[in-house]
């Protein structure tokens, strides 16, 4: 059991360094917009008031423009120990760095029970749904700790939406998936 799960993390963590290296061959500003677009569309989307996005690294999804013109309300996750905290999110937030080195809101966190839908990064995604983070845990926990409070969505370039990954008994599937 316990060399099954070293191969099944081995596998992953030479996943995650493929999928970062695509993904920095990939016109990101062309695939955000397409993304927002087809997101913009999705009933999820359309019927959620109150959304999670993710303040986006340098290689991933951008989708801080759906905030633009939108009567919906965003917010960000913060990291404080090992779970996310969830933290209303406006243009005019004041954000700091985190120690993961990504932007976060410093206002009071909220209950996740107040969202409608909680937009997920990824490294991939898989046809059933499950995705490949970072490592952290950090989503996949708190998709467990909220299970059923709200609709989840993760946006991924269609070339890292693949058939099938390596999972685990942690690892949270995800509602739908929103590629360009």
């Amino acid at each position: 059991m316990f060399l099954l799960y070293i191969k099944r993390m081995d596998k992953k963590t030479i996943l995650r360094k493929n999928a970062k290296d695509i993904r920095k061959t990939l016109d990101r500003v062309n695939i955000s917009a397409k993304i927002r677009e087809n997101l913009k569309k999705h009933p999820f989307y359309e019927n959620s008031k109150n959304i999670m996005i993710f303040y986006p690294t340098k290689y991933e999804v951008n989708l801080l423009e759906l905030m633009s013109f939108s009567d919906k309300k965003f917010f960000l996750p913060r990291v404080k120990g090992m779970e996310l905290e969830v933290c209303e999110f406006s243009e005019e937030s004041e954000l700091k760095k985190s120690e993961f080195n990504i932007l976060e809101p410093i206002t009071n966190p909220v209950q996740p029970s107040l969202l409608d839908l909680v937009i997920v990064p990824a490294l991939m995604v898989d046809k059933k749904g499950y995705r490949l983070g970072y490592g952290g845990g950090f989503y996949d926990r708190f998709l467990s700790e909220n299970k059923g409070q709200f609709k989840t969505i993760a946006v991924i370039p269609q070339k890292l939406y693949v058939e099938e990954l390596p999972i685990d008994e942690y690892d949270e599937k995800i509602d739908y998936v929103v590629t360009d």
